[in-house]
């Protein structure tokens, strides 16, 4: 085949009309030292705080510290890999992770790597890890209830969308339960679920995905691990990388819950990095930004006003206390950003009373304005009553004769309280709690034996669904009717009261 000049003239000329010259530069450094999950790094001198940079081997790092000299380099990854001398790469660019429906049904690193053996996660779109959170005109007032499924939980200490509630207690005294509860409890509501596991033992991860992959829970449900064997750097960015993947959902106008388990150790981590970094140590040597670490994380789960799409981020924290001590320092710093705590105590968890809620420092700041209104009316003086029963225990205790009055008080106390109790992983529906609630208030359960309160309440609800199904229906459909259950002639609580009568006739 003959190719004529002017072809090949044609195409010299194309060529060079369409040549762009592209430079490619990188601003390289070298370690001058390594360990404990940091590196000090000369030669970065333009590059910003929080970027990215690339040691020999792919390992990731995050500028941390810039120093006159050097830049303190936080590790995200083995840090084992790397030796002094080597080279590292500015990328220009933040740290950011994958978002979107891939990460859905996942269990993930806090960079976005998978760990659950199912391949890599399909997403070409990313979020930086961090942002700055919305102000407060890109928001509305918390107006919509984010249902737990625990009594104890919706009727006195109300979470609504785009709350942030703290889950505050000692070890093992069920706070990772209440958290995995509401996940549970958000089935077929539309709700994105995500759990961020931070210093947690890689055992109990596995067994909270276990019940979550056993009841449904993970086609909605993201997992988020940095388990206690993970370096210092992993638990510190864990809670802002599940954050940024439910902003995703919010700034679409969808719904999300994210539990951090817990950002107690994600407060220690942070000390272990400054504290390496030779930043200045402050109260329990923790360093003076470190309510600023968990306040610029808090203060994303936000309700977004109606122009920017109406998604909420509704936040579950989880701090925990050493023998109860609310007054130390991280503890102190999470109630002053939350909108409410819910105060878990060890005696009521070893006297059975689950969740061990204690209704005294136990409170919901605006969650009551998204209660839903027949959980409102049943459920308005039972904070009151549990405490005034409290105090009536305590003098029963010193063996004084008490009058019928007085007496009938301490047994509907007793009754309620057994009430309240909830086994783990069984949420129930708004309308079996409001229920429950206004038959313990009402005295419905004053014949019933202490002993056998549970299973009145197992049988009543199962009586509800199959015999009363007609009068479940008419409950549930009149949720948000600020008459139900507080006006004797509302339809919703004719129903109620018929079935409890006619139940409590046969109940033996």
């Amino acid at each position: 085949m003959k190719i004529s000049a002017d072809e090949i003239a044609s195409v010299i000329q194309q060529e060079i009309e369409q040549f762009e010259s592209k430079v490619d530069v990188n601003e390289v450094g070298t370690v001058l030292e390594v360990g404990d999950g940091i590196a000090r790094v000369h030669g970065l001198s333009n590059v910003a705080a929080g970027e990215m940079v690339e040691f020999d081997g792919g390992i990731i790092g995050l500028a941390f510290n810039l120093e006159e000299t050097s830049v303190g380099v936080i590790i995200l990854g083995d840090y084992l890999k790397i030796n002094e001398g080597d080279s590292v790469k500015a990328l220009g660019k933040l740290l950011s992770v994958p978002v979107g429906d891939a990460v859905i049904g996942r269990v993930l690193d806090p960079l976005g790597n998978p760990l659950d053996g199912k391949g890599p996660v399909n997403s070409a779109k990313t979020r930086p890890v961090e942002v700055i959170a919305a102000g407060v005109a890109e928001r509305q007032p918390v107006g919509e209830p984010m249902s737990t499924g625990l009594k104890a939980v919706d009727a006195m200490t109300p979470i609504g969308r785009g709350q942030r509630q703290l889950i505050i207690g000692d070890r093992k005294t069920g706070k990772t339960a209440i958290g995995i509860d509401a996940i549970l409890n958000q089935k077929g509501s539309g709700v994105k679920c995500f759990y961020v596991a931070v210093g947690q033992k890689d055992s109990s991860v596995a067994g909270v995905i276990r019940e979550l992959e056993e009841r449904g829970a993970m086609d909605y449900t993201t997992v988020i691990v940095s388990g206690a064997s993970s370096p210092a750097p992993l638990q510190y960015i864990a809670p802002y990388a599940g954050t940024a993947m439910a902003e995703e959902f919010m700034f679409d106008g969808q719904h999300c819950l994210i539990v951090y388990d817990d950002l107690s150790k994600q407060a220690v981590a942070y000390r272990e990095l400054s504290l390496l970094m030779r930043r200045p140590p402050g109260r329990e040597a923790y360093p003076g930004d470190v309510f600023y670490c968990h306040s610029r994380l808090l203060e994303r789960s936000a309700k977004l006003s109606a122009e920017l799409g109406g998604g909420s981020i509704t936040a579950l924290p989880i701090i925990e206390t050493l023998e109860g001590e609310v007054s130390a320092y991280i503890p102190t710093n999470v109630i002053s950003i939350t909108d409410g705590q819910i105060y878990l105590q060890p005696d009521l968890f070893f006297a059975g009373i689950r969740p061990a809620m204690n209704v005294g420092i136990s409170v919901s700041r605006v969650g009551g304005a998204a209660q839903v209104k027949a959980m409102k009316n049943v459920s308005g003086s039972l904070r009151l009553d549990l405490a005034s029963f409290r105090e009536l225990e305590a003098f029963a205790q010193l063996g004084t004769d008490l009058d019928p009055a007085t007496q009938a008080r301490l047994d509907r106390g007793y009754r309620m309280v057994e009430l309240l109790k909830q086994a783990q992983y069984r949420p129930l529906s708004m309308t079996d709690q409001c229920m429950l609630i206004y038959a313990g208030t009402k005295g419905y359960l004053d014949p019933v034996a202490l002993d056998d309160v549970g299973r009145w309440q197992d049988e009543f609800l199962e009586f509800m669904q199959t015999k009363k199904k007609a009068s479940w229906d008419i409950m549930h459909n009149s949720l948000d009717d600020g008459g139900a259950l507080k006006k004797p002639d509302n339809e919703a609580t004719k129903a109620v009261v018929e079935a409890l009568e006619e139940f409590n006739k046969n109940f033996s």
